[in-house]
């Protein structure tokens, strides 16, 4: 019998406001070395709101390579681009036409909840847990359930395994809450890292019977909501910086706030309230240390008064597309000249 490769394509749907991830298994008779070994393939776009019935032929266009050891060592993921059958990227296709820069950093922190039977991991069947406060970084049964932790460390294994700059993981500040945090140069390489993550987390769960909740107020009240908080610095930021251009970026920053609450996620109104370390969702503000304002400047950043390093934006939310959430953060950033 002859060695079999199971390639699984995997791309973004046309569903709004958030795509769901598909995938379908490909077998090749050949290991492939790069993304530039794989054919094109197809899909049914009528089945996933990319296409009409009466012309349905989606293509799928390869960009990313990912071993897949949860399967085996003869398997990969392959992430892909959806095209028309002419050859032009499809209007669902976001990655084609953001704004990219490799000189430009990004880390994402991916928050989400772990849900089983329509409820938090961990909650009673009724009512709710204990108030915030033990969960964050917690440790033992009582904060983090009985497979929370299970899971987190095998999706982090699965991500590590593919290639994926994971740079670290935690339990957050509500109990069935977790974290991880992706590092990459360049948009598209971040993005791209956090899907497939996604994915991974989403199939791994599979096998508990747990969905990942990605929504990011799923509980009203004194409850913390999900974010995405987007780290960033360009290579002026990182060796150049300085005050003036600083101010001059938060101004910016500040005249596109519609752009980039549009661009940061749905239902962003019932997590950014200003309150559970938020600022409000109409309002922008930036500030040393502040886990409360738009954007949260290190220590390290002001340091010597140089204004130099990395800054983190606190806005997007856990279920927004990191490739536009980081498109839109480039964006405002060419708009200040740095000479």
């Amino acid at each position: 019998m002859p060695t079999k490769y199971k390639l699984e394509y995997i791309w973004l749907d046309g569903y709004t406001p958030v795509p769901n991830m598909r995938g379908k298994s490909r077998l090749a008779s050949e290991r492939p070395k790069s993304v530039e070994d794989l054919p094109e393939w197809g899909f049914d776009g009528s089945s996933t709101r990319q296409a009409e019935g009466h012309s349905s032929d989606c293509v799928l266009k390869p960009v990313a390579l990912y071993p897949d050891l949860a399967r085996d060592d003869k398997s990969y993921i392959v992430l892909c681009e959806v095209m028309l059958p002419d050859g032009t990227p499809h209007p669902t296709n976001y990655r084609a036409t953001i704004m990219d820069e490799p000189d430009t950093w990004f880390g994402l922190e991916q928050e989400y909840f772990l849900y089983k039977d329509g409820r938090p991991l961990g909650w009673p069947t009724d009512g709710f847990p204990a108030p915030q406060g033990d969960y964050y970084c917690g440790v033992g049964y009582q904060n983090v359930s009985d497979v929370g932790r299970e899971i987190v460390e095998k999706h982090l294994d699965l991500c590590i395994a593919a290639g994926i700059n994971h740079e670290g993981i935690n339990a957050e500040v509500a109990k069935g809450q977790w974290e991880y945090q992706v590092f990459a140069k360049g948009s598209k390489n971040c993005a791209d890292g956090i899907w497939v993550a996604r994915y991974l987390l989403s199939r791994l769960c599979e096998k508990y019977g747990i969905t990942v909740q990605l929504h990011c107020k799923p509980f009203q009240g004194d409850w913390n909501g999900s974010g995405m908080h987007c780290n960033f610095s360009t290579k002026y930021m990182r060796e150049v910086g300085g005050k003036e251009y600083f101010l001059k970026l938060m101004d910016a920053f500040e005249k596109n706030i519609d752009e980039h609450i549009a661009a940061y996620g749905p239902d962003n109104h019932l997590r950014l309230t200003g309150l559970h370390e938020t600022q409000s969702i109409d309002k922008f503000s930036w500030g040393v240390a502040d886990r409360g304002a738009s954007i949260r400047v290190p220590h390290s950043f002001v340091k010597g008064d140089k204004y130099q390093g990395y800054l983190e934006d606190r806005r997007p939310n856990s279920a927004g597309d990191p490739y536009q959430i980081c498109s839109r953060v480039l964006k405002t950033i060419a708009e200040v000249p740095t000479k």
